[in-house]
């Protein structure tokens, strides 16, 4: 890391740090389907894990902007990766903005040290991905909570060291009545189920089904109980939609850069025309997305800072529209990158070029909460903005 005993390492010197391990080993993890762990190691010993951590509490004090940048270039080498880190850095926001002082106390510093990997348990067997709803109960035990949970896929869970997990606040609770808790993996029996990770893109994720079972304090609540729906729009859809987001951004600008560079490298130049009209029009069609996403994003990051309501319409409107809008453009710019460099630079695997893996890695963001989920809930909101309000 480039720093000195008086000037720490810059937030660019640190992702500079981790971006050549992630290249390095992006291939391999998506061959084998399996855990990124040297990337994973990387990152904690760069301090990025602790990105969000105040430096109150050892970390960097970074904000959403800090995020999306970062989220950008690790995407832009490694989208599974990247979104393993941004899923982690989701948690730690909620962790921030809603724990207690105890628990943030406890498990910031360790966050901020790199010791402390956060995994996000929402799924559940019977629900699926709905995020506000929870079926398995938090259960009274003496002075402490039990916890019993099945879920069919936890991004990076037979690794984490620790879990946000979503909770019906009681055994007589509405299904509505959702509690967040954060749990140690030293306090909890993890199982992880049958079956094998064999996804067609984003392998590296290794999103496996979970059983967790085991007690916490009542300290590890984050925000109130049974209110999990106010750290949902305050903070963890916003730092989720905007994480993934960017991490999509970085998969297509990073495609689009390796196809610029192949263009221009003398070994390859001539395979391609830059005289050609059609080259050029693909070539600004990809530039014009990347800077479409790249000016909802930013957008949608000033509303989650700044807007005074966060449940405005206007800004629901646009937090939605960031994650479907990021899914679909993003995987149009790869797929129209593989139509510019044809079958031997843009669709066989083992390329030098991973536009194919890219393209894979990007295919499943529309599934990642769905695009028609999120489609449908923008037609309603649609219907109470009739200025039709404009972010600018």
């Amino acid at each position: 890391m480039t720093a000195t005993a008086t000037e720490p390492a810059t937030l660019a010197e640190r992702t500079a740090e981790v971006v050549p391990v992630l290249r390095e080993y992006a291939r391999t993890i998506d061959e084998s389907a399996e855990f990124p762990v040297e990337q994973l190691a990387a990152l904690r010993r760069s301090g990025l894990m602790g990105l969000l951590v105040p430096r109150e509490f050892g970390g960097l004090g970074g904000d959403l902007t800090d995020l999306a940048t970062t989220a950008v270039e690790l995407g832009g080498v490694c989208v599974s990766t990247a979104m393993i880190w941004a899923m982690h850095c989701q948690q730690v926001a909620a962790v921030v903005a809603h724990g207690g002082r105890e628990l943030r106390e406890d498990l910031l510093p360790r966050i901020a040290q790199g010791e402390v990997y956060l995994a996000s348990v929402t799924s559940e067997r019977g629900k699926g991905g709905h995020l506000l709803t929870a079926e398995a109960p938090l259960t009274p035990s003496g002075s402490r909570l039990a916890i019993h949970r099945d879920a069919p896929i936890v991004t990076g869970g037979a690794v984490a060291d620790g879990f946000l997990i979503t909770m019906r606040q009681g055994p007589d609770a509405g299904y509505d009545d959702v509690t967040l808790v954060y749990a140690d993996r030293a306090d909890l029996e993890v199982t992880v189920g049958r079956g094998s990770w064999n996804p067609m893109g984003m392998r590296g994720t290794h999103s496996v089904p979970l059983t967790l079972a085991g007690e916490v304090d009542p300290a590890e609540v984050v925000g109130k109980p049974g209110e999990f729906r106010d750290v949902a729009i305050r903070t963890f859809v916003p730092a989720g939609h905007i994480g993934w987001a960017a991490c999509w951004l970085g998969g297509a600008r990073g495609a689009l850069g390796a196809v610029l560079e192949m263009i221009r490298a003398p070994r390859t130049r001539g395979q391609l025309d830059p005289a050609s009209e059609l080259l050029r029009r693909r070539l600004a069609t990809a530039r014009l997305d990347l800077d479409a996403m790249a000016a909802l994003l930013g957008q949608t990051i000033r509303d989650a800072e700044n807007a005074p309501d966060p449940e405005a319409v206007p800004v629901q409107l646009r937090l939605n529209g960031l994650k479907v809008f990021a899914a679909e453009r993003a995987l149009a710019v790869v797929d129209g990158l593989i139509e510019l460099t044809g079958l031997r630079h843009g669709y066989m695997r083992g390329s030098a070029i991973p536009l194919e893996r890219v393209f894979r890695d990007l295919r499943a963001s529309s599934l990642n909460y769905a695009n028609d989920r999120l489609l449908d809930a923008n037609g309603a909101l649609a219907l109470f903005d009739r200025d039709v309000t404009l972010g600018w």
